[in-house]
């Protein structure tokens, strides 16, 4: 893939953007993971190399990849029509846990992998382990909710003091700082986040960990650690939330920020604020450091970037499978599925939906990798 190219194309899209998990149970449509006609045709997508995938192929995991997975889903099985995709999105952190317990195929998160959880998969990958793939990458979107308010700009200080409970109205001096021209109402911030463990919850709070080290203090984590504060179980928990709550805000993948949520524009330090925006975080993904090992690609992100028009609160959502040691009925299902999926026409189908798509250089490692797999 052009990575310049997707971009274009991303950016004529605008913002749709990011949200998810694969597709089929608690989380999804039911159309999406049901194998398409019994021919097996490959018309939907002649690229798509089925080669010996058959069978139901189970996963798990992260909510913020759910519009990609939806599409890809349906791409695959109407070409692969001997497979089913069954992909529960119950959150990041089930993901790993049904991963390293030998439930599923593969996982996904936000998140890679802890030290920890690398070696309790090494008793479900026999003679390997498990390595993160990136796959999806996008902005977190932090949407509000304030009646009269149509724009409105927000820096990592305030996040952080909003979310920490410590700035609750939404007439605070602070805010009306960053946004003199705004008329903002004597309202009470309800501010929402993740029940669930959540790799968005690990990323938006590595980025206050980093933009505002002094406004919060929490270790950071999928488990959310502030006080105070309300809850929802998953993105379009949380979206609902903000949706129906006069005076809301939380983070949340930037295509659950519509019907009445909007998104706010962060103040990095640049020139100027920056909005979410699909082409903005790509701008901040395609700085990222590969710092995994092995054959694991988990990246570094700088979540305190002062970049012109680079979104600091970003994601990349990793598959997680075995390097070696897969299961036998279900490797070929899951190398064509991940090959499709880190393709040209894979990760197109990301610029079509508004995500980012993986750079170029990170994306041929991911590709090398898969058809290793073992």
């Amino acid at each position: 893939m052009k990575l310049q190219r997707k971009n274009r194309r991303a950016l004529a899209l605008g913002a749709i953007a990011v949200s998810g998990a694969l597709a089929l149970t608690a989380c999804g449509s039911d159309d999406t993971g049901t194998s398409a006609d019994a021919s097996g045709s490959t018309a939907a997508n002649s690229s798509i190399k089925c080669d010996d995938a058959k069978g139901q192929l189970l996963a798990d995991g992260s909510s913020a990849q759910k519009n990609a997975i939806d599409a890809w889903v349906k791409q695959f099985t109407a070409a692969c029509s001997g497979v089913q995709i069954n992909y529960k999105g119950g959150g990041s952190g089930a993901g790993v846990t049904a991963f390293t317990q030998g439930q599923v195929a593969f996982a996904g998160s936000d998140s890679a992998l802890k030290p920890e959880e690398v070696t309790a998969s090494k008793s479900v990958c026999s003679g390997g382990q498990g390595i993160d793939l990136p796959m999806v990458g996008g902005p977190i979107a932090v949407g509000f909710n304030v009646p009269g308010v149509d724009k409105l700009v927000l820096n990592a200080e305030t996040l952080a003091k909003i979310f920490d409970s410590k700035i609750t109205n939404w007439n605070d001096k602070a805010i009306k700082a960053l946004n003199p021209d705004a008329t903002l109402p004597d309202l009470k911030i309800q501010a929402f986040h993740r029940s669930d463990e959540s790799g968005t919850t690990d990323n938006f709070t590595k980025y206050l960990i980093a933009a505002s080290p002094a406004n919060w203090k929490y270790e950071g984590g999928k488990a959310w650690q502030a006080k105070g504060g309300q809850s929802a179980a998953g993105s379009s928990g949380v979206a609902q939330q903000v949706k129906q709550t006069s005076g809301a805000i939380s983070y949340m993948e930037l295509s659950y920020a519509k019907d009445g949520i909007v998104p706010v524009t962060i103040d990095t330090g640049a020139s100027a604020p920056v909005e979410a925006t699909v082409e903005n975080a790509t701008k901040a993904i395609a700085a990222a450091q590969v710092v995994g090992t092995g054959k694991d690609l988990s990246l570094k992100l700088d979540y305190a970037t002062k970049a012109d028009g680079a979104y600091p609160i970003t994601l990349v959502t990793y598959e997680i499978v075995c390097d070696k040691g897969n299961k036998a009925d279900s490797l070929p299902a899951t190398k064509a599925f991940l090959r499709y999926i880190a393709s040209e026409d894979g990760q197109g189908v990301l610029a079509d939906a508004g995500y980012a798509p993986i750079p170029d250089d990170i994306i041929a490692k991911v590709r090398t990798t898969i058809e290793g797999l073992s």
